[in-house]
């Protein structure tokens, strides 16, 4: 009877290491979203997740802050372990003295330096794109935080809302577009802050303090005031909507057509278009 040769185990082993190289491959073309979902899970450590082109920056700051320290934990708790077994105590003896040891002083202070220049760096490049302002913003919002609520005054439009004890004011804005905002306060000092954007900015009586955001998800969003103003602090919630222009220029047009949403004085600190 013929007998039909059998595979040689090397060609076997060939082809075991060509299947698992290719379902490696394709692992890691099919993981690149789940390795960064892990990496947010991991280091975003509560961090809501950004609305704004401007929060990613400083979304991507704090994962980035957080896995370097997560690392240098990991580090001194490694060498703190191999210090205890390594040099346990084995007998009665004395252990040889040791008065310094250069190499390892200049490493624990140059290679800190390092760490904190490294990011400072990335902190101040963040910085700066968050408070960048552009020549020309597609939308100008004045912003006045006043005891117990908030007024928001869309100065293209010569219109603004207000809101009143058991019904926060509610901002509208358009998505997609580059909105300034420019703040000031009559009274004391409050802090407009939406979680959601991974931003808050404070409301200075006689100043105006300004700053740039592009929202680039539609939805709802709450606002809170970040400064303990008084008394009644608890009030200075707000809501954000943001849509899309064609609904935020109908919603700007339903405000034109509204007698009690025309300009008033509070609102005369805030100029008209860039400042």
């Amino acid at each position: 009877m013929r007998q039909t040769p059998s595979r040689a185990p090397g060609g076997v082993r060939r082809t075991g290491l060509r299947l698992a190289l290719g379902a490696g491959a394709a692992g890691l073309l099919t993981s690149g979203c789940d390795a960064r979902q892990a990496y947010e899970t991991t280091f975003g450590v509560g961090f809501p997740h950004p609305v704004t082109e401007q929060g990613k920056v400083t979304y991507d700051l704090w994962l980035g802050s957080s896995a370097a320290a997560a690392a240098v934990g990991v580090f001194v708790w490694l060498l703190i372990a191999f210090a205890g077994f390594r040099y346990r105590k084995k007998s009665e003896d004395l252990p040889r003295q040791v008065r310094y040891n250069l190499p390892i002083e200049v490493l624990y202070t140059v290679v800190p330096f390092v760490i904190i220049a490294v990011l400072f760096f990335y902190t101040a490049v963040g910085e700066n794109k968050v408070n960048k302002l552009s020549p020309k913003p597609d939308v100008t919002i004045g912003v006045v935080g006043e005891q117990w609520n908030w007024q928001f005054h869309y100065t293209d439009a010569h219109v603004q809302t207000t809101g009143v004890p058991g019904r926060p004011a509610q901002l509208m804005l358009p998505v997609g577009k580059k909105i300034r905002f420019v703040e000031t306060s009559p009274d004391v000092i409050h802090s407009f802050w939406v979680p959601k954007f991974l931003f808050k900015r404070d409301v200075v009586p006689g100043r105006q303090n300004t700053f740039e955001i592009t929202v680039t998800k539609m939805g709802t969003y709450v606002g809170h005031c970040a400064e303990l103003c008084g008394e009644k602090h608890d009030r200075m919630d707000f809501s954000v909507k943001v849509v899309s222009d064609a609904d935020y220029q109908s919603y700007l047009s339903s405000l034109r057509a509204d007698p009690s949403a025309a300009d008033n004085g509070v609102t005369a600190a805030i100029p008209t278009g860039a400042n």
